[in-house]
C-alpha cells in the first residue's frame, strides 16, 4: 500500500490542476456520494473558505492509483472538552463528511488515512469523524478495520434527517405521503398567489443565466433572517464567492440543480442542489420572507419534488437538513441516520501516551456528562 508523504497545511491556490484531475478521477466512482467533497465545491471552498491555517487534504494511494481523499482539520477543542484532535473538515456550509473512496477500496482507503495519521506528528488526540451515513460504505469500512486493529471506535452521536429515495413520480408521491389536509392548504396558497401576478417556476439550463440566478439568490437569502443576523452568503464576500465558484464548476460539469419561483419576473423562492455520482444534495434555499403567507419555501420544495422526480440523472437526494425539520419532515418520508465518530489514533512513544489519553478522557467524560443527565 502506497501512502502519501504527510500532507502540509492548505494554502489558498494550493490544489493545481494535476490534483484537480486526480480527484475528478477519484468522484466518477464512489463508493459514497458526496458533493461537498467532490472538487465542484471542495475546490470552490478550498479557494474561498480556508480562514484557518491548519487544513489538510489526506490522499490514499494504492500502486499509484488514487484511492482516497480525507480532508481535515486540527481542531484545538472538542466540542466542549479541551483536547485537542483531528477532524475531517466540515466548514460552515458543508452538510456531510463522507470522504471520497474510490468503489470497492474502502478498507485499504482507510487503512492508509489512520496509518498517516498515526504516523503525523501534527495529529493530536484523536480523529472526530463528522457528518456520515450510519448505513454507509464509511461507517462499515470503519467498523471493520477498527475491530481488526483493536483501534478505540465510539459513536458520539447520531440523529435523522429527511432524504428523498423513491420510485414513485411526484404526483403519487405527494398524494401517498402529504397528509390530505395540507395538500388542500397549498393548493389553496398555490391559487392565492396565482392572483398576486404571473408565476412561474423554471430549471436553470442556460450557463448565460447562471451569474444572473446566483446574484438572485444572494440577493434573496440576504434579504430575510439570515442577512439580518448576519449569516448569509452575501454578508460575507468569500461565501459569496465560494457560492459562485462552485454554481459554476458544477453548471459547467452537469451537476448543478437550481430552481426558481418568480412572480411577475422576479424570484420569490430559490433552492440550489448539487448532484454527485446518481445523489443530490440539497444545498442552500431562500425565499421572500414578505410573501411568507403564501409558504413560498413549501412551494419551491414541492417544485423541487417534481424536478427530481423526473430527472433520470437523480436517484435520490439528502435535504442535508437539521434533525425534525418542521418543513422538509412533512414533506419527505425518507429517512438518513448522520452519525459522528470519535476513532483513537495509534503512535509511538509519548504520542502514543498523549493520544491514548485523549482518547480515554474525552470518553470519560461523556459518560459522566450521560450520567448526570439522566440523574436530572
Amino acid at each position: 500500500m502506497d501512502m502519501a508523504s504527510h500532507p502540509a497545511p492548505i494554502n489558498s491556490r494550493a490544489h493545481g490542476p494535476a490534483q484537480r484531475v486526480r480527484w475528478a478521477s477519484l468522484a466518477q466512482d464512489p463508493a459514497e456520494a458526496n458533493a461537498f467533497y467532490a472538487p465542484d465545491m471542495l475546490c470552490a471552498a478550498l479557494d474561498h473558505l480556508t480562514g484557518q491555517p491548519n487544513i489538510r487534504l489526506i490522499e490514499s494511494f494504492d500502486n499509484g492509483e488514487l484511492i482516497g481523499l480525507l480532508p481535515v482539520a486540527v481542531a484545538s477543542r472538542h466540542g466542549r472538552l479541551p483536547i485537542p484532535c483531528v477532524s475531517n473538515w466540515m466548514h460552515e456550509h458543508c452538510f456531510f463528511g463522507a470522504p471520497l473512496i474510490r468503489k470497492g477500496r474502502e478498507i485499504a482507503a482507510w487503512r492508509s488515512f489512520l496509518a498517516q495519521l498515526d504516523a503525523a506528528h501534527w495529529a493530536p488526540g484523536f480523529l472526530h469523524l463528522q457528518g456520515l451515513d450510519a448505513a454507509g460504505a464509511n461507517a462499515a469500512a470503519l467498523e471493520a478495520l477498527c475491530v481488526e486493529q483493536r483501534r478505540g471506535r465510539r459513536e458520539v452521536h447520531r440523529y435523522d434527517r429527511a432524504m428523498l429515495r423513491s420510485g414513485l413520480d411526484a404526483d403519487q408521491y405527494w398524494e401517498t405521503h402529504v397528509r390530505a389536509k395540507k395538500r388542500k392548504e397549498i393548493r389553496r396558497l398555490q391559487k392565492r398567489l396565482a392572483e398576486m401576478g404571473v408565476v412561474e417556476r423554471r430549471l436553470l439550463t442556460s450557463r448565460a443565466d447562471l451569474p444572473h440566478w446566483c446574484a438572485d439568490f444572494l440577493a434573496l437569502e440576504a434579504s430575510g433572517w439570515k442577512g439580518r443576523e448576519g449569516t448569509a452568503l452575501a454578508c460575507q464576500p468569500g461565501e459569496a464567492a465560494f457560492f459562485r465558484s462552485a454554481c459554476a464548476a458544477a453548471f459547467n460539469g452537469g451537476r448543478l440543480h437550481m430552481l426558481r419561483i418568480d412572480l411577475d419576473g422576479r424570484a420569490i423562492a430559490m433552492l440550489a442542489n448539487f448532484r454527485h455520482a446518481g445523489g443530490a444534495f440539497s444545498f442552500k434555499i431562500a425565499f421572500d420572507e414578505e410573501l411568507g403567507r403564501f409558504s413560498p419555501g413549501v412551494l419551491i420544495e414541492l417544485a423541487n419534488l417534481h424536478a427530481v422526480q423526473a430527472d433520470p440523472a437523480i436517484d435520490w437526494m439528502d435535504s442535508c437538513a437539521a434533525a425534525d425539520h418542521p418543513m422538509i419532515d412533512s414533506l419527505w418520508a425518507e429517512r438518513r441516520t448522520i452519525v459522528q465518530y470519535r476513532i483513537a489514533l495509534h503512535g509511538r512513544g509519548l504520542a502514543r501516551i498523549g493520544r491514548t489519553t485523549a482518547f480515554a478522557l474525552a470518553n470519560a467524560a461523556e459518560a459522566l456528562a450521560a450520567r448526570l443527565k439522566g440523574q436530572s
